[in-house]
């Protein structure tokens, strides 16, 4: 069982930053890619961002130069700073987690998703 849990979601002005953590824990040999969605009402969820275990990172065209990923194996965390923030980056933004199991089965878990809110 692997749990995420996200924080640092919240409100902020258009321009302001913001950086979002996702932890994981539970029982699993290794977590591969890392990666940040997000849903904005009334819209499909989309990939902003993706970190390989060894830090290859992708990003949605929307985000790129505003937005990174980073993570710490050691603690097994993701995290995504955003800057210059912009109403339409409004949504639930979730992290995804590629986990390979004591088994060696490959599986993705998600987290519960935390609202990142920017007013104009």
């Amino acid at each position: 069982q692997v749990q995420l849990v996200e924080s640092g979601g919240g409100l902020v002005q258009a321009g302001g930053s913001l950086r979002l953590s996702c932890a994981a824990s539970g029982s699993y040999l290794r977590l591969n890619a890392m990666a940040w969605y997000r849903q904005a009402p009334g819209k499909q969820r989309e990939l902003v961002a993706r970190i390989s275990r060894d830090g290859n990172t992708n990003y949605a065209d929307s985000v790129k130069g505003r937005f990174t990923i980073s993570r710490d194996n050691a603690k097994d965390t993701v995290y995504l700073q955003m800057n210059t923030l912009m109403p339409e980056d409004t949504a639930v933004y979730s992290c995804k987690a590629e986990i390979l199991t004591y088994q060696l089965v490959r599986n993705d878990s998600w987290g519960h998703g935390t609202q990142v809110t920017v007013s104009s």
